[in-house]
């Protein structure tokens, strides 16, 4: 008979097609646990969810307090649920010890012996408790004497499911590949992000560079005109180089008429800087007359809202760039909370970045020409990612045409 404590634990869900149920087993074999299938309800039909109940053992408390918070990220709850245990910050942007790290799943609390949902749920963050309420706060933003949840007790986390409706993305389950038949792919692409929009539900572009310097931006503009863009993120560097070839026909002093490196082309893009600065913004310029084509003036004459985080190896930047990071978390956040889509094109760091923002119930859609980008999203956390592996601006090309087929 073994030994240790144990707890008992209850997982509910469409646990087999979705592979839950397997990986709770994997998990708790792979930190050194012991469990014991206490029951096992298959439901009858493929709408009808199923009900197990796990007795989880560890050597002891400190072990099976790490397993059961490593498979409650799958939905495992303890079945005689405790009140979640709070402490209060000690300082302003510190966290108490033994804080409860969030996932960007949904997250639900127990308070005063209800299960309150957590709002805004997003990764690496902690819970605050209020009021009867539940919110994510970022460490920058805690302030002392908040009451921050710790430990694993009385937290609850709902995993992601396969979807039950195959209509709902038919690639929903594909892996990175560049082998994918890409028209049935962006068709895919096409339809969910009508349903998106039916839904209400913001749809995010995140955008790197590459879009201008493929030639896609004007695609992408037909997109924002069709109003299949609720949010632009992007960089210094996009919202240049769009501006660079608005103004000089060129996009890193390479012409995009005949690409061609251009007389005195590898000024372009700092005089293109100088010019918008010159204005007091983009929104100015296209005021003034002075940005009258590409990507970012469409954006302003749709009065689509734009996000340019900025980095440290920036040009200028654009009087529009937010140099703050934390002030541009802020921007981005307050969209990716209200998102039901988000596309990314070709810029690593700015979808890394979105990534760790999103719900994971938002559908996410990584496109770029290097397979390791997608990688390295899912690594990161953001493992609802899809991955198409292409050329954006084939890509932005195509989707483009089949929304207005549509």
């Amino acid at each position: 008979m073994p030994h240790g404590p144990y707890e008992d634990v209850r997982v509910t869900g469409h646990l087999i097609d979705s592979g839950i149920m397997t990986r709770i087993m994997d998990d708790i074999v792979a930190l050194d646990g012991e469990f014991e299938t206490i029951s096992f309800e298959v439901g009858r039909t493929n709408e009808d969810p199923s009900c197990a109940v796990l007795r989880i053992r560890g050597t002891d408390e400190v072990h099976l307090d790490a397993i059961l918070g490593e498979i409650g990220q799958l939905g495992a709850e303890p079945v005689d649920a405790e009140d979640a245990k709070t402490s209060p910050a000690p300082a302003d942007g510190v966290f108490p010890e033994g804080f409860y790290a969030t996932t960007n799943l949904e997250t639900a609390v127990r308070i005063g012996g209800r299960w309150t949902s957590v709002e805004d749920p997003e990764m690496d963050l902690a819970i605050a408790i209020a009021d009867g309420s539940a919110r994510t706060v970022s460490m920058a933003d805690v302030r002392a004497g908040e009451l921050i949840v710790v430990g694993h007790a009385g937290v609850r986390v709902r995993p992601l499911e396969r979807p039950r409706d195959k209509q709902e993305f038919e690639f929903m389950n594909s892996e990175v590949s560049s082998e994918k038949p890409k028209a049935l792919v962006i068709r895919d692409v096409a339809h969910m992000l009508n349903r998106v929009r039916a839904r209400g539900q913001k749809i995010i572009f995140v955008v790197g560079p590459a879009v201008v310097h493929t030639g896609a931006a004007e695609h992408l503009a037909r997109l924002v005109t069709n109003g299949y863009v609720s949010v632009l993120f992007g960089g210094n560097a996009v919202a240049t180089h769009d501006i660079e070839s608005a103004l000089y026909g060129t996009s890193l002093g390479i012409t995009m008429a005949a690409g061609k490196p251009a007389a005195g082309g590898h000024e372009h893009h700092l005089r293109a800087i100088n010019t918008i600065r010159g204005c007091g913004g983009i929104r100015d310029a296209v005021e003034q007359g002075v940005l009258t084509t590409g990507l970012m003036h469409t954006l302003v004459t749709t009065q689509t809202p734009y996000v340019l985080a900025g980095s440290i190896r920036d040009d200028g930047p654009l009087p529009d760039v937010i140099t703050d990071v934390l002030e541009a978390q802020k921007a981005m956040r307050a969209h990716c909370q209200e998102a039901g889509a988000c596309i990314m094109l070709s810029t690593m760091l700015h979808s890394i970045a979105t990534g760790n923002m999103l719900p994971a119930r938002v559908t996410t859609v990584c496109v770029d020409i290097n397979p390791a980008v997608v990688t390295k999203l899912a690594d990161r956390g953001s493992f609802q990612t899809i991955g198409i592996v292409t050329d954006v601006g084939l890509f932005l090309e195509m989707l483009a045409d089949e929304v207005e087929r549509a």
